[in-house]
C-alpha cells in the first residue's frame, strides 16, 4: 500500500509538470501546479485503491492520472497576452 501511495503522488507529480511543459501559458510550471498534482493523484488513487482493491492495478493508476488531470485543468486559466494586445479579441 505505501508503494501504491508513492507511485500516486510520483505520477500525480509527473503529470503536473507535463501539464505545464505542453500548456505554459495556461498553467505553467508554478509551484501550486506542481504539488496540485501529487496531492489529487494521491487522493483518486486511494480512492480507486479502495473501491476495485488491489488486484487491479490497471484501473487504479489511470483514475489516479485522470483525477491529476481534471484538478489541475481547474488551475488552468485564459492564455496570457502581452502588453500590447488587443483588449476586443
Amino acid at each position: 500500500m505505501l508503494w501504491n501511495a508513492v507511485a500516486f503522488a510520483v505520477l500525480g507529480l509527473v503529470v503536473s509538470w507535463a501539464a505545464g511543459r505542453v500548456f505554459p501559458a495556461r498553467l505553467g510550471l508554478s509551484p501550486l501546479t506542481l504539488a496540485t498534482g501529487p496531492v489529487a493523484a494521491l487522493i483518486g488513487g486511494l480512492v480507486a485503491f479502495s473501491v476495485v482493491g488491489e488486484r487491479h492495478p490497471e484501473l487504479t493508476y489511470p483514475a489516479a492520472a485522470l483525477t491529476a488531470a481534471v484538478l489541475l485543468s481547474l488551475l488552468a486559466g485564459p492564455p496570457r497576452r502581452g502588453r500590447h494586445a488587443k483588449a476586443g479579441v
